[in-house]
Parts: C-alpha cells; structure tokens; sequence
C-alpha cells in the first residue's frame, strides 16, 4: 500500500490525542501519570494516528476476496458463451456487457480493449496486471501458457475455474472448521490476560509485602529482597510487554489458522494487542 495524504489526517488526530492526555492527565512536575487513564488513552491515541492505514488496508483485503469471487463469475461466463460456438474475443466483449462488481472496470477495460485491435493476449496481461490479484495473475498466466502451446483455451479456461472453485471451497471449508479455534483462541488470550493481573495485583503484592517486614540480615530471603517500588515497575513493564508479545503472535497464529496466511491475522493481533493493553493498563492503573 502507499502513503496517501489522507494518513496525515489521522495522523494530526493522534497527536493531537496524545498532546491533550499529557496536558489533563500527566503531572510534568513529579514527570509521572496522575490518572490510570493515561497509558490507555496513548492505546487509543496511536489506533486513531493509524486508523485511515488500517481501514484501507483491510479494505484491500475484502476488494481481494471480491475481486477471486468475480474472476470466477466472469470465467464461467466466458466458458459457457464459448461452449455455444462464439470465440473466445468476440465472448468476452459480449459477457463484459454484465455486472462483475470490483471486477466490472477490469473487465471493461479488457473487452475495449480487444474490441479496439489488441492481441487478446496483450489485453488479457493488462487485465491480469490492473486487477493486482494473485489468482488472477497466476490463472491467466496459465491461459497465455495454453494458448501459445496450441491448447483449447475453452478447456483450459474451465479447468481453471474448476481449479480456483475448489481452492475456494477448501478455504471457506477450513474457516468454518477452524470457527472454534479462533474462539478459543480469544478466549486464552483473555484468560492469559486474567491470570496477569491477577498476579500483578494479588499475588505479587503479598510476596512483596512479606519480603519487605524481613529483615535483611536474616536469613538469604531478607538479604535478597527487593525494594517493593523498584519491583513493581519493573513487574508493570513485563507483564505490559508480554500480553503485547502474546497478543501479537496469537493473532497471526488465529489469521493462519482461519485464512492460511500470516497477512490476514494481524487483524486479530491488532484487537488482542490494543484491547489488552487498555485492559491491563485500565484494572492496573498508574
């Protein structure tokens, strides 16, 4: 994807976001929060300062799905007004004539473009190239490579459908299995989330307290205790850092799971990281 002026919009926001949770909740004389709304409210600043980027990245990954699903509507149309006798140029100016939605200007453009003299195999490697999807790109490859060996292009176009529909299916087959994953996947994270802050706020406190009544020169407990301030920053930052890691790679584990790419699980590690963050930073406080 490339910048476009739009970012700077949410970008602008986001500081402006974060500019005023320092002014109302940030003591810069003590250099410290004054409010447990501080760190959340930097979570929510940075999603606003990234939320043009991310709503067309995902964007782009619907267009993508809609894009493979019109291919395969737009093939099969192909394949059947040739099975009637027409070729397959004069076939694709006649089926261009219908609605393929994200593919409808692509498609267009590919039967002006035939219709105006261009080799069909120019037009079709034009077409592939502004589509910018990968099925695409790599069917009509297929289609180019038949053609110039002499193979019944009818044919080829049908196996390729017939290809591409079943990659289709096993991939809305393995979302549906994977469902419950996914669910369970959330889930432990969230018990993850759970256990943190039960330690950081329960248990450790305790420990903490029982060490610091000891004194230093009895036994090696005493010796080895830490001061109770030092120990909960430090604690604050690695609980902070590790439901980040957690969040993080759980969600490209749920994207491969249910999509088969790593690309489309940082979705879900954008939610776990952000709603984890607020969580622990918001239960927490300061």
């Amino acid at each position: 994807m490339e910048f476009k002026k739009k970012y700077l919009m949410g970008i602008l926001l986001g500081v402006i976001a974060v500019a005023l949770d320092f002014i109302l909740f940030f003591d810069l004389q003590k250099f410290q929060p004054k409010a447990r709304w501080f760190a959340p409210l930097i979570a929510i600043s940075i999603i606003i300062a990234a939320s043009q980027f991310l709503y067309d990245f995902f964007k782009e990954n619907k267009r993508q799905k809609e894009l493979e699903l019109a291919f395969l509507e737009f093939v099969r149309a192909v394949v059947g007004t040739v099975k009637s006798g027409i070729p397959i140029p004069k076939a694709i100016i006649q089926v261009a004539k219908e609605d393929f939605g994200a593919l409808a200007p692509h498609v267009k453009k590919l039967a002006n473009q035939i219709e105006w003299g261009f080799p069909t195999r120019e037009a079709l490697l034009v077409f592939s190239r502004d589509a910018k999807n990968k099925v695409i790109k790599r069917s009509v490859a297929i289609v180019i490579e038949a053609e110039k060996s002499g193979g019944n292009i009818g044919d080829v176009l049908e196996s390729v459908t017939s290809s591409v529909l079943e990659i289709k299916k096993m991939k809305e087959e393995r979302r549906t299995t994977t469902h419950s994953q996914i669910v369970q996947g959330y889930i432990v994270f969230f018990v993850f989330i759970g256990i943190m802050l039960i330690l950081q706020l329960k248990l450790l406190p305790q420990i903490t307290s029982i060490t610091s009544i000891i004194p230093p020169d009895i036994g090696a407990i005493g010796a080895l205790a830490p001061k109770t301030g030092a120990l909960t920053m430090n604690l604050n930052r690695i609980f902070t850092v590790l439901i980040l890691v957690q969040g993080f790679f759980a969600g490209l584990m749920v994207g491969k799971f249910s999509e088969g790419t790593l690309k489309y699980g940082l979705r879900h590690s954008i939610i776990m990281m952000v709603v984890g963050y607020i969580i622990i930073t918001t239960v927490r406080g300061i």
